[in-house]
């Protein structure tokens, strides 16, 4: 079941079935809108209801060892090159395609260049700007964006979850249908969430020796993205609250002060979780630069 993409799955739907679909498309918008999901459901449309993952004219692409090398661009170019086995095409998926490193990347712009075959290639990417500009126009974008909270909620309701928990659900995984999967599939992982939000509210109440030991726990922990962006989702909660509560012209000092304040930490939030998730920055002296915005 799609959640949400009305447009872009119609979209999608139509050019498959007009047989006037792209040769390559671009998914891009952030990790777990669906954008696989959706990718899923259009291939299907080519190959049937069969299991897309053990389909023998399916490919799927992703990083190993925090990039996509070379050599499985190679490989890839060489799978497309041989005629389709029961379909009527070849599918490739590659998942976070940004990660393509710069040789990979330039083998890969070959591959749009000149296509053997009937191909049908899907990046799927959080980061499209990371990738060549030459490989971007020679795809489709679809863009893909969060999805409203009542969609969300709807569908947890469908799923037999009561009122107040879909409500708590559909609102802390910030417009993201798969996370809010995640939370109905492994209940520890909403427990886990909600602890942090207890953690980010001591946070911000605590002095500075008490962030910066926070900060020497988390900076080693492998899911650090998710706490970071459990905290935008927070402060964004909070800014808000407080334009919702107020006239915007008619804010007193306090309250306009307050707001930039929120506004600042949430840049400097997103920018921290930029260069973890891209670079490797000292995420300790990162985190730690953060700390001193709350």
């Amino acid at each position: 079941m799609v959640i949400g993409h009305q447009k872009q799955w119609q979209f999608l739907k139509k050019s498959a079935n007009v047989g006037r679909f792209s040769h390559a498309y671009l998914f891009c918008g952030q990790e777990k809108l669906g954008k696989k999901k959706i990718a899923y459901e259009f291939i299907k449309l080519f190959f049937g209801n069969n299991t897309i993952q053990s389909h023998p004219d399916y490919i799927f692409i992703e990083p190993t060892e925090k990039e996509i090398q070379i050599k499985q661009i190679r490989d890839l170019n060489w799978r497309l090159s041989l005629k389709p086995f029961s379909a009527d095409l070849k599918v490739a998926i590659i998942d976070q395609a940004h990660l393509m490193n710069a040789e990979a990347q330039n083998c890969f712009l070959k591959t749009l260049e000149e296509p053997r075959g009937e191909t049908l290639l899907i990046l799927i990417s959080e980061y499209p700007e990371f990738l060549f500009s030459t490989i971007r126009s020679r795809t489709e974008i679809i863009k893909f964006y969060p999805v409203p909270r009542k969609e969300i909620k709807d569908y947890l309701k469908k799923q037999g979850v009561d009122e107040e928990k879909s409500q708590f659900i559909s609102q802390i995984s910030q417009g993201r249908p798969g996370v809010a999967i995640d939370f109905l599939n492994y209940p520890q992982k909403l427990k886990e969430r909600e602890e942090l939000i207890s953690e980010i509210v001591k946070l911000t109440k605590s002095d500075l020796n008490f962030r910066f030991q926070y900060v020497k726990k988390i900076s080693e922990m492998t899911d650090l993205k998710k706490i970071l962006d459990l905290w935008l989702f927070y402060f964004r909660e909070i800014l808000l609250s407080g334009l919702n509560k107020n006239n915007i012209d008619k804010l007193n000092m306090d309250g306009a002060s307050r707001i930039s304040k929120i506004k600042n930490i949430l840049e400097r939030i997103q920018g921290t979780n930029f260069l973890i998730s891209t670079t490797n920055v000292n995420k300790r002296l990162a985190l730690e630069v953060l700390m001193l915005e709350l």
